[in-house]
């Protein structure tokens, strides 16, 4: 799945937003996050952060590890394994990186850029308790098993998800990244969709 998901991405012709003032006339601040896999006894998990009360932005959301660019950072790359190494104890020299996804604008005035990189397992991730109140991993079969998730659509048109995994809630910009992550993975049979179903409260 590793080199056939580098090829896809490689292949893949990303989306960049403009850079047009967003909130209080500011453009948006670039941030960079890693959306990390691993398998582990043939089935596949990505690695999320349930963010504490502390943080200045997106408290108690799920999300995945990253930030905003700091000025030491080489490019958003660097900036996604630097807040990930200090969010989760994830080294940067432990990721293989495959690609990365389309940007997007999040409501709190970020640019993101998301990178999935994979980790070996098993892994021994440390969780900055000022940032991450815990470390979430979910199964790849129970985000794309549409029983544990569901869409909305808002009056401005936009498209909102939403997926239940454990009973934590994935929904705002960790979801608007996801989503086409998963179509990726779905429509390149990169994964075999979920049969029986899962542990797990149905959304």
């Amino acid at each position: 799945m590793k080199e056939k998901l580098k090829a896809i991405l490689d292949k893949h012709p990303k989306k960049l937003v403009d850079e047009i003032p967003h909130q209080n006339n500011l453009p948006p601040v670039p941030a960079g996050v890693l959306i990390p896999i691993y398998k582990k006894d043939n089935e596949y998990f990505l690695v999320f952060t349930l963010r504490t009360d502390l943080v200045e932005h997106h408290k108690g959301q799920i999300s995945f590890p990253g930030g905003a660019f700091h000025p030491g950072d080489a490019n958003l790359l660097d900036t996604a394994l630097r807040e990930s190494f200090e969010e989760i104890g994830l080294l940067p020299s432990d990721v293989q990186i495959v690609g990365e996804l389309d940007d997007l604008v999040t409501n709190s005035n970020f640019r993101v850029t998301p990178f999935v990189g994979f980790v070996p397992y098993p892994y021994t991730f440390h969780a900055n308790n000022a940032e991450v109140a815990e470390i979430i991993h979910v199964p790849m079969s129970m985000l794309l098993d549409k029983r544990y998730s569901r869409q909305e659509k808002r009056p401005d048109g936009v498209m909102d998800y939403y997926y239940n995994c454990y009973g934590y809630i994935i929904w705002g910009v960790t979801a608007r990244i996801l989503k086409p992550f998963l179509d990726i993975i779905t429509s390149e049979s990169l994964f075999k969709q979920p049969g029986a179903p899962r542990v797990g409260d149905k959304i």
